[in-house]
């Protein structure tokens, strides 16, 4: 069903009170140093808050859930480095930061090597971001543009534009304040859809029962012990690889470093820091699970064959049209069978009407229990056979290779299935984490731009007017840059992957740099320039030429190339005379 009159009230109530409430916190006369470090009077909670908020962007909301529906809880060993980097950011980067009284992170390379460095891992952090920004918003457009039944591109302004304006004008007051009201709205969001998924669950159905299916489709399987470097979601990528994305991401990215360094002092930085390292994985865990519960709701009530209903149109108009039909009618004799075989797997242990009869029926036997389950999983292979059939009649169709309706689960089920109302306020909660992730992107490349670039080469005494002037127009052109990323980025795959793939491209060679600037004694500029150019070579021959090692490991592949690179090109050089 579409979005009804209350659900469009929800909705746009929802948006100008959390936007509203953003620019209402940062009002009054601004300084650039209140623009960017919010005069340094942010509450540990509200940076915390923040930080969570930046990060459950609606890839999380739209990805996550998918990936928990396909493929179970395993993506959450990805998180699995965070608290452990957490816990030495706190005790290494954030006194580091405080002290050298810094406006972006890379300001602290230029104080330890030179500008051209600064410069350098500047330019690598607007580049990754930038283009990451645009995926950001491309994420929820694409798929709300499906759901609600919008042109493309009026999605991707509707939460582009909104996000640019508040941005430019309150600057990171305005964003963090805001987030913290988005948080409110995505856990509300979350909490109500569990409640709807459990409520869907038959009667006659514990939710033991029912993630005992889930279990013995391997959805349940959350650590996997396997040192394999072709897989990407183990233990290992996420205790090493892992740790490795979250110490970059954390300490070398400037739309987190932003965050505490808003803080008044350094116990607050970390307090927020730590909020985020108890709160994270949980957060994750649970919206995983939301995929998970999904999974199991369709079980029990009819599934779509298709998720995306633009291809299931498509082929409903193309020449093989029969041949689409005649799978969804096997498709549907298949859901039905894989329903009954999980309502008997399923199924409490003991029937309550046993009460009343003279003879009790006995509770089924192991080996009872273990055939039911045998006969789900068969009947859950049968089903996934016929959709992955589907699944490759749209790639033939369409001519589109890497097709998956991974990103279209759970938004096809919040506009189908949850009650009136919800709906409005689900897709709130999504507009509302794309909005807080976009917002935080926005302000950290306007201060990367205005701080490392304009002000350090263009013009180094203007008055504060000048600046914040710069700023607001730095913002609406990365704004209007990330709109933009987003009308190309709309046809990349699981798009939670793309911009992890991103990311990891780039974070392990600015935390190379950092280690070099922070922890190596012996580096010299010179050292970490080309240590860093080598990085990006190092990274560049691993991600083209050996493309079946898991882009989780291209952070550490980064790291211990600048880091080695670095250290030998310094240690070649002579040393400066004493004076």
């Amino acid at each position: 069903a579409p979005m009804r009159t209350l659900d469009w009230v929800v909705l746009i109530v929802s948006l100008v009170v959390i936007v509203g409430y953003g620019l209402h916190k940062s009002r009054g006369r601004q300084t650039i140093r209140d623009y960017i470090l919010a005069g340094k009077s942010m509450p540990w909670w509200a940076m915390g808050l923040s930080i969570m908020a930046t990060q459950a962007s609606a890839i999380t909301f739209i990805g996550t859930t998918g990936q928990g529906y396909v493929d179970g809880m395993r993506f959450v060993q990805f998180y699995f480095g965070l608290p452990l980097a957490m816990v030495i950011l706190s005790v290494t980067l954030v006194p580091y930061f405080h002290r050298a009284r810094v406006f972006t992170a890379y300001e602290v390379l230029e104080q330890r090597f030179d500008a051209k460095t600064r410069a350098l891992t500047s330019f690598l952090f607007l580049v990754s971001r930038g283009l990451s920004c645009g995926v950001i918003i491309a994420a929820p457009a694409v798929i709300l543009s499906i759901v609600l039944g919008w042109n493309q591109l009026l999605t991707i302004l509707a939460i582009g534009i909104p996000t640019t304006v508040y941005t430019m004008l309150g600057g990171v007051q305005a964003v963090t304040w805001t987030d913290v009201k988005q948080m409110a709205v995505i856990l509300i969001g979350v909490g109500a859809v569990v409640i709807v998924l459990l409520a869907g669950l038959p009667a006659d159905t514990s939710l033991a029962g029912a993630l005992h299916l889930a279990g013995a489709t391997g959805r349940l399987e959350t650590i996997d012990f396997r040192f394999d470097l072709t897989e990407t979601y183990t233990f290992w990528s996420g205790m090493l690889g892992g740790l490795f994305l979250m110490l970059s991401y954390f300490g070398c990215d400037q739309s987190q470093v932003q965050r505490y360094l808003t803080a008044g002092s350094v116990n607050e930085g970390r307090r927020s820091l730590m909020m985020s390292a108890y709160a994270k994985i949980p957060l994750q865990a649970l919206i995983l699970f939301i995929g998970v519960l999904v999974f199991l709701f369709y079980l029990f009530h009819s599934p779509p064959m298709l998720f995306n209903p633009v291809h299931d149109a498509t082929l409903r108009a193309s020449e093989r049209a029969g041949e689409y039909q005649a799978l969804e009618a096997e498709f549907e004799v298949a859901a039905q069978v894989r329903g009954a075989a999980a309502r008997a797997a399923a199924a409490r242990t003991t029937s309550r009407t046993t009460v009343r009869t003279a003879t009790p029926i006995a509770a089924p036997t192991a080996s009872d229990r273990d055939a039911r389950i045998a006969a789900f999983t068969a009947a859950d292979a049968e089903v996934e056979a016929v959709r992955s059939r589907a699944v490759d009649l749209v790639r033939e169709v369409t001519g589109d290779a890497s097709y998956r309706d991974v990103n279209y689960v759970f938004p096809t089920f919040v506009t189908t299935r949850l009650p009136i109302g919800l709906v409005g306020l689900l897709i709130a909660a999504i507009f509302a984490a794309a909005m807080s992730s976009i917002a935080a992107e926005l302000n950290s490349l306007t201060t990367a731009t205005v701080m490392d670039f304009y002000r350090r080469h263009f013009d180094r005494g203007a008055s504060d007017k000048r600046y914040l002037f710069v700023a607001r127009v730095v913002t609406a052109f990365w704004g209007l840059f990330a709109c933009a990323v987003a009308t190309y980025a709309v046809s990349l795959g699981s798009l939670i992957e793309v911009v992890n793939r991103f990311g990891s491209f780039f974070y392990g060679l600015l935390l190379g740099v950092f280690v070099l600037a922070l922890v190596v004694r012996r580096a010299t500029s010179r050292g970490a320039f080309f240590g860093l150019l080598v990085g990006i070579g190092a990274v560049s021959w691993v991600a083209i030429a050996r493309p079946e090692i898991s882009f989780l490991w291209h952070n550490l592949v980064g790291v211990v190339a600048v880091v080695a690179a670095g250290l030998l090109l310094s240690l070649t050089e002579p040393k400066p005379a004493s004076s």
